[in-house]
């Protein structure tokens, strides 16, 4: 891939974004449904710097009627860091060992399937269910 045809980062990116994509699309030939999830991290990274910014010139805790409190700044800083987490590991970036993407794990994808050896067996929430209209008969 020539350098004029490389992906460019979405348009308002800041430094630290421009750093992760610069990080990855130099080194990494990524597809289409790839450089998506990197766009999102980007985005999620610029945002963590507004945040923390943010919190830098306001502090971690804000007084509120109910007393002090985290900024919720901080809050959406947390969330945002586990989604930034998720975005990278959905990427399946290569390791430096080599060129081979990771096998995909099920960390990133949600709400997760039970097992394949308790398919058959009822949910929890099917069981108490049974149990609710046993005790109703």
């Amino acid at each position: 891939m020539s350098a004029s045809s490389k992906p460019q980062p979405p348009s308002g990116t800041k430094a630290s974004g421009r750093r992760l994509w610069r990080s990855l699309v130099d080194d990494v030939n990524l597809e289409e449904h790839y450089l998506a999830l990197l766009r999102e991290a980007v985005r999620t990274v610029d945002m963590l710097d507004s945040l923390a910014e943010i919190i830098a010139d306001e502090g971690p805790m804000i007084d509120s009627p109910q007393g002090r409190r985290m900024h919720p700044a901080v809050i959406e800083a947390r969330q945002l860091k586990i989604v930034l987490a998720r975005l990278l590991a959905a990427l399946r970036l290569p390791s430096n060992e080599d060129d081979r993407r990771p096998q995909r794990r099920g960390g990133a994808r949600g709400v997760y399937m039970p097992p394949p050896q308790l398919a058959d067996r009822p949910s929890s929430l099917e069981r108490a269910r049974l149990a609710g209209m046993k005790a109703a008969s």
